[in-house]
């Protein structure tokens, strides 16, 4: 008899038991784990993740060509904790032949839902009420004390009407709001159906919306979008909120904006970096409001490792990803394999594409 191959995976943080147990349920791997809360050291990345035919990752791991090299030419597959993949060097792992596991639909409602809850509370401006109620500012009832901003009868602009931007405007929409706009790299006709989103330059939205929740992929095209010009055109008692990547933001503009009273206030779920130092400008203005990333429960179980042997040609670890959705995943690596295709990322819905979608 054969000796069984042993495939190692290495994991690049602490995960809860139900994750461990995901990963001992496949006999044939290996599993060794950063023992921390805390991000990975790259020194520490290097030497684990050496030899390693799998590796489960975070958004804050950085894979570049230099992690790729440590790794070496057993890394066939990468599984990220993650609906971006902007953190993968996905040009340097497609020569590799490395196939890439992330989880779309996952975070959706969570991050919709926080999405709803960031834009409720700047527009209404719990935070600054709060405090007063704290440091005694609350005297009595004022009429125009701490007024805030109404959803109902106004224009809503998102900047990326994908997965999450849909189900952003789908929460939004019972809230009486009378205009949807949208602005990304095309029309989306079918998905803004829904919500009878008007499509319309990144100009236009600024000037037009009265919230602006930004909801796009990271990419060269979006870095920095969200800049001087583009908050020089919001309406003064525009409400921003900000939960795709903190790079998309110009935040020493967006700062500039809000301290001047171009904008009204902000809300950001994302920052660069994360967490923002204690003594960061936007913390010192009460029209800002920085939220803490949530996440759902069921992500890890949905992200996790689960390798199994892949026949194209050969014999390798081809299959990332998650454990609750395995006979899926395996379903549509059949379909890569049947169609000829080489994903270098793969989602169940649409297992063949090489583009990250917002």
């Amino acid at each position: 008899m054969r000796p069984v191959l042993l495939m190692k995976v290495f994991v690049t943080r602490r995960i809860p038991p139900e994750g461990r147990a995901a990963l001992a349920r496949a006999a044939d791997c290996e599993v060794e784990q950063w023992d921390s809360d805390e991000p990975i050291p790259v020194k520490e990345l290097e030497r684990g993740v050496a030899g390693a035919h799998g590796l489960l990752c975070l958004l804050s791991d950085r894979v570049d060509k230099r992690i790729l090299d440590a790794a070496g030419a057993n890394l066939k597959v990468i599984s990220t904790l993650s609906v971006g993949v902007d953190h993968l060097a996905l040009d340097e792992i497609k020569k590799r032949g490395i196939r890439v596991g992330y989880t779309p639909d996952v975070l959706t409602d969570t991050t919709a839902e926080l999405a709803v809850s960031l834009l409720l509370t700047t527009c209404r401006r719990l935070p600054e009420a709060i405090e007063e109620v704290k440091n005694g500012g609350w005297t009595s009832w004022k009429p125009l004390w701490l007024c805030g901003y109404g959803l109902t009868q106004s224009t809503v602009g998102i900047v990326g009407l994908g997965r999450i931007g849909q189900a952003i405007a789908r929460r939004l929409k019972p809230f009486g709001v009378q205009r949807f706009l949208y602005t990304g790299r095309q029309p989306r006709p079918e998905e803004a159906a829904e919500f009878q989103a008007e499509f319309v330059s990144t100009p236009e939205l600024a000037a037009q919306s009265d919230f602006i929740v930004v909801a796009c992929s990271l990419t060269p095209a979006t870095k920095g979008l969200c800049n001087k010009d583009f908050f020089q055109k919001m309406k003064e008692t525009a409400v921003f909120v900000n939960i795709s990547r903190g790079d998309v933001v110009n935040q020493d503009d967006l700062y500039q904006a809000l301290a001047s009273g171009q904008i009204a206030a902000a809300g950001l779920d994302v920052t660069t970096p994360e967490p923002l130092p204690t003594n960061h400008p936007l913390l010192t203005l009460k029209n800002c409001g920085p939220g803490i990333q949530l996440r759902a429960p069921g992500l890890l179980q949905k992200t996790v490792l689960g390798l199994r042997r892949g026949r194209s040609g050969h014999e390798a670890a081809v299959a990332a990803a998650v454990a609750a959705k395995s006979k899926r995943w395996a379903a549509a690596m059949s379909y890569c394999r049947q169609e000829g295709k080489d994903p270098i990322i793969c989602d169940e819905k649409r297992p063949c594409s090489s583009k990250q979608r917002s």
